[in-house]
Order: structure tokens, then sequence, then C-alpha cells
């Protein structure tokens, strides 16, 4: 079933990340990767944040969508496209197609965030609300499809999505070359997997460490059982990290690539976003704040090296932060 896959990975590629450039630096800037010494204290390492949270958008998803659009025919695509999200990915496809002129279809889960809606429609999408959560509205998708004849964009599967967002790893590795470890989340899984392309091509004794969330551990059982798993739920509060599985493509590229995974509770992912209020005075979504909590759990194996986490976004709704901060 993967073979498709490990296929598609030879396309995620240096090459493909460096040309992601082009049309990325054409719409956006490059973003701040920033030393805190108050951090480093605390995890006894060189600890460095780079800040995906300040993009366009809130997260670094706006990097692969700028490079999907980039490669595709505008011809065939006159029903628009169309994606599954919770929040990220939907706010970087509708914000990027606006821009291309291509119309866009968003299916977001019935209980998504009225904020994450209302800005995706701002940016000129449709909302489409279906499904308990993220895997439901995915599902949705492939009916919508047969019926409309959109062109559905599987963020993780699309390795042009992939190589846009590798040019954050290029950026980390341009400011800080002699880097030991990078921490990011894992929740569909493309993030670190670009990422992880990058370090192992630049230096592999980089290491790569994931963070998912203990109520969403699909990486961490694929990774550990050696075979993609999907999960019978994922209710977690970090909503980046609430999938039932990882793509199949960032999968096969991160099953021999990356180091290890951290796992949190929701407790501890609550206490990542206190934190990356009170050592970066960024608003970091709990997704985004993962990386950081991480390093304090693991502070022990970070003593001495120089370490990079990746604040993959900061759209964070009143309530989370509300109970970050009771």
């Amino acid at each position: 079933m993967l073979r498709k896959y490990e296929e598609l990975s030879k396309r995620v590629n240096i090459q493909g990340i460096i040309e992601a450039q082009r049309p990325v630096y054409r719409n956006i800037k490059k973003t701040n990767l920033i030393y805190y010494s108050e951090l480093s204290r605390l995890t006894g390492a060189q600890t460095y944040v780079k800040h995906e949270n300040h993009n366009p958008t809130g997260s670094f998803k706006i990097r692969g969508a700028l490079n999907f659009f980039e490669h595709i025919n505008p011809e065939e695509m006159e029903a628009g496209v169309l994606v599954a999200t919770r929040g990220n990915h939907g706010l970087a496809m509708s914000w990027a197609a606006q821009r291309y002129r291509i119309p866009c279809t968003v299916v977001v889960p019935e209980d998504n965030s009225p904020e994450i809606n209302r800005i995706i429609e701002s940016f000129g999408a449709q909302i489409i609300e279906h499904g308990h959560d993220f895997y439901e509205a995915q599902f949705y998708c492939d009916e919508l499809v047969e019926s409309a004849g959109y062109y559905y964009v599987e963020q993780g599967n699309e390795p042009s999505i992939l190589n846009g967002l590798g040019t954050m790893g290029l950026e980390i590795f341009e400011d800080l070359p002699d880097l030991d470890v990078i921490i990011c989340p894992i929740g569909g899984g493309a993030g670190c997997a670009s990422l992880a392309t990058v370090a192992k091509t630049i230096n592999p004794k980089v290491e790569i460490i994931g963070v998912q969330a203990e109520k969403a551990p699909a990486f961490y059982r694929s990774w550990k059982q050696g075979e993609w798993v999907v999960l019978d739920s994922a209710e977690t509060i970090a909503e980046g990290l609430a999938a039932r599985s990882v793509f199949q493509l960032p999968y096969v590229i991160l099953k021999d690539k990356i180091t290890d995974t951290v796992l949190l509770s929701e407790e501890e992912i609550l206490d990542g976003v206190r934190l990356a209020l009170e050592m970066t005075h960024s608003l970091a979504e709990c997704a985004g704040a993962v990386p950081i909590e991480a390093s304090v759990k693991i502070r022990d194996r970070l003593a001495g090296k120089k370490v990079v986490l990746v604040m993959t976004g900061g759209n964070l709704d009143k309530k989370h932060l509300k109970a970050a901060l009771g």
C-alpha cells in the first residue's frame, strides 16, 4: 500500500526545496530564528525558536500552499481546489488561492473554531461544515470530488507542498549552520518530514525530534510498530496534532529519518502555551507550543547542544488561551 508513496517521496528533495524559494519569497518574508536566554537556562541548551507563527496566515503552512499553486495548471482547476482542515491548512490554501485567483472550498469539522472559519471566508473561500473530526471531513471530500469535480488537495501527500515547507529548514541552516537538534510537532507529518529532508541532506548528524499528544500518537505508534497506523480517535486539545494518522508520504520519509518522538499530556501541552508566552512573549497555538514543553521535558539529553524549536503556528483561540492561563 505504501509503495506508491515510497516512489512519490523521491520528488521531495533538496532541489525541489531550493526551487520552492522563488514562489515562497515572492509572497512572504523569511521568519525569525531567535535565541532566548531564559529558555536556554531552563533547557541547559542554547535554545532558539523558529517563529513560523509570524507568517501571514499565522503558520508554516503558507509555504507549502504557495509552492503548490505555483506548480498547478489553472486550466485544470475550473471547479477550484478542495481542502479538509481544522485550521492552518485551510487558512494557507485559501490565502494562496486568492493570490493565484483560483476558487477554494474548505471542509471543516462541525465543531470547528468560528474564528478560523471567519478568517478562511475573509480570504474568499467557501466553507462547508461536515463531520465530527478532521478524518470525517477528509472522507467527505472524496464525495465532493466525485459530485462537483474539485481538485482535492491532500495536504500531506502533495510533494510540492512538502518542498515548499522545506524552505523553513533552509532558513534554519542558513542562520544556524552548526545546530545539533530540531524539535517540531507532528500532526499530519508534512512539516517534520520536510525538515528531516533538509537536515539529513545538509548534516545527517542533526537530530530530528517530533512531538505528539499522548491522546493522538499516530506517528509514534506507526514508528514503533514499523507500519502505518490509523487510530480510532484523536481527541486532543492541540487541534494541529489531532490526526488519527499521519499522511502516508510523510510517514515513509520520517520513519527512517526521525531520531525520537516525545509524547505530551494535555496538561503539558497547555503548559507549553504558557511557557511560550512567558519565555518568548509570543502567542503559540497548542501544536506550535509543544516543542517548547518537550525541550523542557527532555532537557537532560539536550544539555550543551544547539537546539531549534519550531513554533509552527500562533492561531490560538480564546478558549485554549484561557485554559492555559487558568
